[in-house]
């Protein structure tokens, strides 16, 4: 009996994966990237229901429709997240890279603004509330968030501390 397809795949995906984090924590990354991949992952995200967004291969992701703060309209963005399985109800972390770049990125602006979000998580939506994290609450995540891409790069390289939020379900 053959080896299930993921398992043959391992060491290249492993490979893979080690490519993109140095790719990511490079200066042209931060340069290209941010004006391709989201619109390509919420291009994604609209053909296939949510099932699918290009950056999943690499990093756990969601869909994030937060409310304008100054629009008052829906924005939707692909955002890295971090689920908390430990946790019950199950929560997500998320943090504001923005790609390394200066400025924090809309949506957590429009987090701090309207807390009440909903995350698309495999197609499915989760009204969630975003919870700034601060303080030693922060570190702990940010370290964990670290652990699975290389945010760091993206905190010295834009020259701010990144808005790392969780996302926590509440009732529609």
């Amino acid at each position: 009996m053959s080896s299930p397809p993921h398992r043959t795949v391992g060491p290249v995906r492993t490979a893979l994966l080690r490519t993109a984090r140095r790719a990511a924590a490079s200066p042209l990354f931060a340069r290209l990237a941010p004006p391709v991949l989201p619109r390509l992952d919420r291009l994604l995200h609209r053909l296939t229901g949510g099932r699918a967004q290009i950056a999943r291969w690499a990093v756990p992701s969601l869909m994030l429709t937060t409310t304008g703060r100054r629009s008052g309209a829906p924005r939707s963005a692909p955002v890295a997240c971090l689920p908390e399985r430990e946790r019950t109800p199950r929560t997500f972390l998320v943090v504001g890279s923005n790609f390394g770049r200066e400025k924090h990125p809309a949506w957590t602006g429009n987090l701090l603004a309207h807390p009440d979000a909903v995350a698309n998580y495999r197609g499915t939506d989760i009204p969630v509330r975003g919870v700034l994290l601060t303080g030693e609450e922060r570190d702990t995540a940010w370290g964990r968030l670290n652990a699975m891409w290389p945010y760091e790069s993206y905190a010295v390289r834009s020259g701010r501390e990144p808005r790392v939020f969780r996302l926590v379900p509440r009732d529609p």
